[in-house]
């Protein structure tokens, strides 16, 4: 019994020290990421119903702290393992070529894939950058309250929304960041759908159609909202 244990955990072992057991990884931590990233946006997107709607979707989230904080443990987890595992097939790829190309040519790169290398890190600076923005008033750009309970008993998260995007520097950083999550989302999604061998030169195009709508839609959804604060939309 304990031989076959030790197999086991050498067999796993194995796998995951592959490149193909690290992309399956990177793909199974990239679908969650990319599952929250879409209903984040769809959530967010209910500041364009107005205060009541708004901050009882806040106060709904919040309800349930077991459920809220176990969905944080788990994104946490997988937006570690995404990371470090990214990290690792860096480092292999470049360690795998010693010598460098005599000319460079990126024939099948697209500009999203070439932004990955750089794209991923700026997006988890951003990560952080987001978390204290709504966290921290001193970070805020704008202005922002911090969340007092009202007379409802539930903090005023719209009036925070509209305070924190009303700083121009505050809505072009958001801009930026989305634009590279937008590329993140296609590349990654497409190297996803890859991953799960649901590509063939035959439908290629329909297929990676897929990706590029969601990468597009997220970035186009997360920067309508800031930029709908600063143009007095939403007030």
């Amino acid at each position: 019994m304990a031989r076959a244990s030790t197999r086991m955990e050498a067999k796993a072992l194995t796998l995951y020290e592959t490149t193909i057991g690290k992309k399956a990884l990177l793909a199974l931590t990239g679908a969650i990421l990319f599952g929250f990233v879409i209903g984040h946006m769809l959530g967010n997107l209910q500041v364009f119903l107005g205060r009541e709607a708004y901050n009882a979707y806040a106060q709904a989230l919040k309800s349930n702290p077991l459920l809220l904080w176990g969905v944080r443990g788990v994104l946490l987890a997988s937006l570690v393992v995404h990371v470090v595992v990214s990290l690792t097939l860096v480092a292999r790829t470049a360690g795998a070529r010693r010598v460098g190309y005599r000319q460079l040519k990126q024939r099948a790169t697209s500009y999203a894939a070439m932004t990955m290398k750089y794209g991923g890190p700026a997006i988890a600076v951003f990560i952080l950058f987001h978390l204290a923005h709504f966290t921290w008033p001193g970070i805020a750009l704008g202005n922002y309250v911090h969340s007092q309970p009202d007379a409802a008993h539930y903090a005023d998260v719209y009036g925070n929304f509209v305070g924190s995007f009303q700083n121009p520097i505050a809505v072009v950083l958001y801009v930026v960041a989305n634009i590279l999550l937008g590329l993140h989302l296609y590349h990654g999604g497409w190297s996803l759908l890859q991953t799960l061998g649901l590509s063939h030169p035959r439908y290629d195009d329909k297929v990676r159609l897929v990706p590029r709508v969601i990468g597009l839609g997220v970035a186009a959804g997360n920067i309508a909202m800031p930029l709908a604060v600063l143009a007095g939309i939403i007030r």
